[in-house]
């Protein structure tokens, strides 16, 4: 697995990193007796999430090389993950479709450049709230989906292509018909970009028909909820649901709710890493939690 020295390595990037370990069901489902089923290999991903290519601007002034410097070191990592996954804003907001496009392509390409090829894409709703995805769509394929990987089962769930920030009637029957197929016990991890719990409204740090994708997926009792959109880390329960945001790779927010406008947190030239960062995750076998370790940034 991942050793700390990747970890550190990685630290130096600043970027908004999430590796999970031992996600398996043997990691996260374990029966009633403290027994595992067997037959399930632990593995680990990476998430990277708001990296909003295209950004120019004070907040950060290194914008142009955060992207590149992480695909470099997660491609540096001694023990590459089993696959890598983009939690949205891929790119920065433009009214100008071609323009969007452009900064589309040029993320694809930098990218492209990992190790690992298996790689998969969530919008933000700099990426797709302005034509409903459809360039999103272009580049990386369907903006809701779901796979498995090694007895968890993983699903993709799309909050930002509607610009009213809702999830809608027809993926919420799609999600609904997706988990019908999976045990009440078995290990489901979700991604999203914005929260599906109301965090700061104000702020649109919340999903308007969030509550209903929480109904459906509250009768499953080993799941997990993996956004961005926040830029910080921040956990949340509902329930027995635990919702962690990964940190950004362009710029922090301030903490929710904290003041009248959500204006990216002042650069600061002597921490040009301030508050971006990485965690690890650890899935606990026998009580089917996740122990997170988190590390601050360092300069490189």
């Amino acid at each position: 697995m991942i050793n700390r020295r990747d970890f550190m390595r990685l630290a130096a990037v600043g970027g908004g990193a999430v590796f999970v370990s031992g996600l398996g069901r043997s990691a996260l489902a374990a029966d009633s007796t403290g027994s595992v089923a067997p037959g399930y290999d632990e593995f680990f991903f990476v998430q990277l999430s708001d990296m909003h290519w295209g950004y120019a601007g004070p907040a950060n002034p290194d914008a142009a090389n955060t992207l590149k410097k992480a695909v470099v070191t997660v491609n540096a990592l001694e023990h590459q993950p089993d696959f890598i996954i983009f939690t949205g804003d891929l790119t920065h907001t433009t009214d100008d479709p071609k323009e969007r496009r452009t900064r589309l392509a040029g993320f694809r390409e930098i990218v492209s450049e990992l190790k690992v090829k298996n790689v998969r894409f969530i919008p933000g709703e700099h990426d797709a709230s302005l034509d409903n995805g459809a360039a999103f769509k272009e580049f990386f394929g369907p903006t809701h989906y779901s796979f498995d990987h090694k007895g968890v089962h993983f699903v993709v769930v799309d909050n930002v292509s509607d610009p009213g920030a809702s999830i809608g009637d027809a993926q919420l029957d799609w999600l609904k018909a997706d988990l019908l197929k999976q045990a009440n016990d078995a290990p489901i991890v979700v991604f999203t970009h914005r929260p599906l719990f109301d965090l700061a409204p104000k702020w649109d740090w919340a999903t308007r028909d969030g509550a209903k994708a929480i109904a459906l997926l509250m009768p499953y009792q080993n799941l997990t909820v993996f956004y961005g959109h926040i830029h910080q880390e921040h956990h949340h329960q509902t329930g027995h649901i635990a919702h962690h945001s990964a940190k950004s790779l362009i710029f922090p927010l301030p903490a929710p709710g904290s003041q009248d406008k959500r204006t990216p947190l002042p650069w600061d030239p002597a921490m040009p890493n301030n508050g971006l960062g990485f965690r690890e995750v650890e899935a606990e076998v026998k009580e089917a939690q996740y122990k997170i370790t988190e590390f601050p940034v360092t300069r490189g």
